[in-house]
């Protein structure tokens, strides 16, 4: 019997990596349709671009000075990971509805936490490279100063805002099990953290029932240690948003599983689960 419980433990194991690294490699290349290479090439080095000078250009227009330039440039790098983090990863289900897989995914034994979290692994990726990218467009064409000594912490920050902003897409993917489809709910948010996040201004501006619904979302935290590793602010500030950007990732990713087992239960009791 103990042999037996071995084997079990040991093909568990197989078959929740199995599961992981073919819905992290295979599937963003098949039916969830994300991983064109016009897509990826688009996402990290064109929507960032467009975006900063979109909203750079209305910091001049309306006065701003040099240093709100450089606040609303890097504010824009780092919210761009919307694009990879949520929209990429809501869409899954919009996709695996519209080619009619949905139904035998849900009803495979296939290990739910290697399911979802693998779906996440690429869009993590493309975040990193996307933030990446429009932080480079922010220094060399927006004037954002960032010191050498800064770049190890802020690649730390921008790890962990990756993460943090694709478990927040998996949580959104869940309730997307459940509606006819995601793009609105993707656009919804995407707005909100502009809003919210202290993108385009501090959230010190808003007035604090509403700067406390803005601290609810991962960007906000994310974007503050971004923001404090630039300015080289101390180890213990940073310390702490890290805390908050990881604890923000842990409550997405916990609730996604759950929303995910919800959802599924009623998309399967009301039809849902086949609309689209």
């Amino acid at each position: 019997m103990l042999a037996h419980a071995g084997t079990y433990r040991t093909e568990n194991r197989v078959s929740f990596w199995r599961t992981f690294w073919s819905n992290a490699v295979i599937a963003p290349r098949t039916t969830l349709g994300f991983m064109r290479i016009d897509f990826v090439l688009g996402t990290i080095f064109i929507i960032p671009l467009m975006q900063m000078v979109f909203f750079v250009f209305v910091v001049q227009v309306s006065g701003g000075g040099p240093s709100e330039i450089a606040f609303t440039a890097l504010g824009n790098a780092v919210s761009t990971v919307t694009y990879s983090s949520i929209f990429s990863v809501c869409q899954t289900t919009d996709s695996e509805k519209q080619q009619g897989t949905m139904e035998h995914l849900l009803v495979s034994p296939a290990n739910r936490l290697a399911l979802y979290f693998g779906r996440g692994l690429l869009p993590i990726l493309i975040s990193l490279a996307t933030v990446s990218v429009g932080i480079a467009y922010a220094t060399f064409l927006f004037g954002v100063a960032i010191p050498l000594s800064a770049v190890p912490t802020l690649a730390v920050s921008v790890v962990l805002t990756a993460f943090a902003m694709v478990g927040f897409g998996l949580l959104l993917g869940g309730v997307a099990l459940y509606l006819r489809t995601s793009i609105i709910l993707g656009n919804i948010f995407l707005f909100i953290g502009l809003l919210l996040s202290g993108v385009n201004f501090p959230t010190s501006q808003l007035p604090p029932v509403v700067a406390w619904i803005g601290y609810g979302f991962p960007l906000t935290w994310g974007l503050a240690a971004i923001r404090a590793s630039v300015a080289g602010d101390p180890w213990g500030t940073i310390g702490l948003l890290w805390g908050l950007v990881v604890a923000s990732a842990i409550a997405s990713f916990g609730c996604a599983i759950g929303l995910w087992e919800y959802f599924e239960r009623r998309a399967l009791a009301t039809g849902s689960i086949a609309k689209f």
